[in-house]
């Protein structure tokens, strides 16, 4: 809206404020800002805090064998490839810098000027060759970095996915776990800069060591002359990085849970939530509020940036100073010849520059290092909680799960989610579980299925301990229809067979989808089985929230697993698709062991027998009209039930 005549402009947070409270009363507290995030013990423990130029120098060779070891892991030729330039780009710049001197003494020497010029041809012409090879090696580097870089990213972001997949459910609940894992993610990115810094920083080094073993040549008091000149710079370097990398860890948390409320916000399946409920203007309010935050802390580290390279900048102009003085001194004096004087400029130099790309590049790699070590502190740590239990098998056919006095505790939960749990389910048996919310109906499933390992006691399949099973041979004996379920951006197809078809046929696909009846929604759709099932992206289509339930109902028939849960398998189902998926619930439970968990009192009917948690507990158990009779909670509650 344009601004009436004689006002002042509107600023963006004043904007996004008076949107936030458009539709409040003078009486309305404003909005809350962002909850502030802060971090105790040793995940509030800044790594690089204390770090100094003698560190990064230590921890240089180690990176630089690193990041050779990955390299040489991904693409062999282009890292011999890469290692072979950056020696020919060093070997010709000695040759230039020899040739160089050779043609000073031409033609600065005695003699005709043609006389000169014809000396010094052949070392001007090994200059240009030289100079030439040094720009194909570049180029020939530029490549081998172009095959190794995208690899080595891919490697990474492969591996930091595949350590969150296969860690224990309960690591996400410890603390830290989550803000260790978008460091990691940083780190991943920035992968694609390693071998990058790596390169420039190998390249300048060698150069360094030709201009400065010319330099040397020269005259010996040079090569410390031009050390001093560049040193400052370096200290700048990794004074720099400490405040960036300083900015970059206090911003973690806010980064973190910023991103996730961004994907929330702008995710299409929760925009009708947002809108009428009146959130956008806090959405909005509440984004920018957290974004200037993350920037107030980035700016406060500008003037430390500038007071860090002033000071080193300016000590290193007065040590270049001294350099050219040094220099100068040495031709006054007669201890160096004129000719040698004006090869000596040239190696001074390429020399500094050299010199001031080793330490520019250096701190670069050292800072990427630190981003690096943060994601592969996070793949320890997730080799450290994944899967450490047994390689026992379990057979194909489950005829009794056995739980004996299971107890388990959520990470940082006194309480535990399910306490002395003892019970027995066949096969063929149909096991109702139901409960208040929090009572432990998913946490007993979850023991069930082994995706934790209770605390206390045992979870036996067939007698075999899940704690000595191999979690993948459980695993693939479960059908699992989850509360909170995945709606996968993938085709229809793989979104009933989860990428494990049984056969190339696509029948018993069809089949799911007629035993959940979805059929006509899937011959609907623009491709049928092979439409991908994600409206944002291009040639997608979506489904409603009861068709998805219906979609992922069908997954679970479509595995014909020994052990089938269900938890709310028809909140959003109308009374059509609830039939039948009750209906082939009972079709398949003679051959496998079935629970369903469910608020849904009247499903529990078909179940041959209902269990009753409170608090962790089980309280009841017993058939549908058995515990209607006995008038004890699962009474209380159908009768509950009956009142709304």
């Amino acid at each position: 809206m344009p601004n009436r005549p004689g006002t002042a402009p509107t600023s963006r947070r004043d904007q996004v404020t008076v949107t936030a409270a458009s539709t409040k009363t003078p009486d309305t507290p404003p909005p809350p800002p962002p909850a502030t995030i802060s971090f105790e013990g040793k995940f509030g423990k800044n790594p690089l805090e204390g770090a100094g130029f003698g560190a990064m120098c230590r921890r240089l060779p180690s990176v630089l064998a690193h990041t050779a070891r990955k390299a040489w892991a991904v693409d062999r030729a282009g890292s011999v490839l890469l290692l072979v330039c950056q020696v020919l780009t060093g070997v010709a710049a000695a040759v230039v810098l020899a040739s160089t001197a050779r043609a000073m003494t031409h033609v600065l020497g005695g003699g005709t000027v043609s006389e000169r010029l014809h000396g010094a041809v052949p070392a001007l012409i090994m200059v240009t060759l030289a100079a030439g090879a040094g720009r194909v090696c570049s180029l020939l580097s530029s490549y081998a970095d172009g095959r190794i870089t995208p690899l080595l990213t891919t490697e990474a972001d492969v591996a930091l996915v595949s350590a969150v997949l296969r860690v224990e459910s309960s690591a996400y609940g410890r603390d830290g776990f989550a803000d260790q894992q978008e460091a990691a993610e940083i780190g991943v990115t920035r992968t694609r800069l390693m071998v990058q810094d790596a390169q420039r920083f190998m390249s300048a080094l060698i150069r360094m060591i030709a201009a400065g073993g010319v330099v040397t040549a020269l005259h010996p008091l040079m090569l410390p002359v031009l050390l001093l000149a560049v040193l400052p710079a370096g200290v700048g370097a990794v004074l720099s990085a400490r405040v960036d990398y300083r900015t970059h860890f206090l911003n973690l948390g806010d980064r973190n849970v910023r991103a996730m409320m961004r994907s929330w916000a702008t995710h299409s399946r929760f925009g009708d939530e947002i809108r009428a409920n009146g959130m956008t203007g806090y959405q909005i309010y509440w984004y920018q509020a957290l974004s200037d935050r993350i920037d107030r802390r980035t700016l406060e580290a500008a003037p430390q940036m500038l007071r860090i390279q002033s000071s080193t900048s300016a000590l290193g102009g007065f040590f270049l100073m001294c350099t050219w003085a040094t220099l100068a001194g040495l031709a006054v004096t007669g201890r160096i010849a004129l000719p040698v004087a004006a090869t000596a400029v040239v190696a001074v130099q390429t020399a500094l520059a050299a010199l001031s790309q080793v330490v520019i590049n250096g701190a670069a790699l050292f800072h990427t290092s630190l981003y690096l070590a943060d994601m592969r502190a996070f793949l320890d740590l997730a080799r450290e909680r994944a899967p450490k239990r047994g390689e026992l098998t379990i057979p194909e056919r489950i005829d009794e799960i056995r739980i004996e006095e299971a107890v388990y505790h959520y990470p940082g939960k006194e309480d535990p989610a399910v306490a002395g749990v003892s019970l027995t389910l066949r096969r063929g048996e149909i096991l109702a579980v139901v409960g208040a919310n929090g009572s432990g109906k998913s946490t007993l499933t979850r023991l069930i299925t082994g995706i934790v390992l209770a605390d206390k006691g045992r979870v036996l399949w067939d007698g075999v301990d899940l704690a000595d099973a191999d979690p993948d041979c459980v695993w693939s004996r479960t059908s699992l229809v989850p509360q909170n379920f995945a709606c996968w951006p993938l085709r229809a197809r793989e979104n009933i067979t989860l990428g494990q078809p049984r056969t190339q046929d696509d029948e018993p696909v069809w089949d799911a989808v007629d035993a959940v009846g979805m059929r006509e929604e899937i011959e609907r759709l623009p491709r049928r089985l092979d439409t991908l099932l994600a409206r944002e992206l291009f040639g997608g289509a979506e489904l409603s929230g009861g068709q998805w339930q219906r979609l992922v109902c069908g997954r679970a028939l479509y595995r014909q697993t020994p052990l089938m849960i269900l938890d709310e398998p028809t909140s959003q189902m109308d009374a059509r698709g609830e039939h039948a998926i009750f209906t082939q619930i009972k079709r398949l439970a003679p051959r496998c062991v079935t629970i369903v968990v469910t608020h849904q009192l009247e499903n529990t009917r078909l179940a041959d027998r209902i269990l009753v948690m409170d608090k962790g507990r089980v309280v009841e158990q017993g058939t549908y009209d058995d515990l209607v009779g006995a008038g004890g909670q699962f009474a209380d509650l159908v009768a509950l039930a009956k009142d709304r």
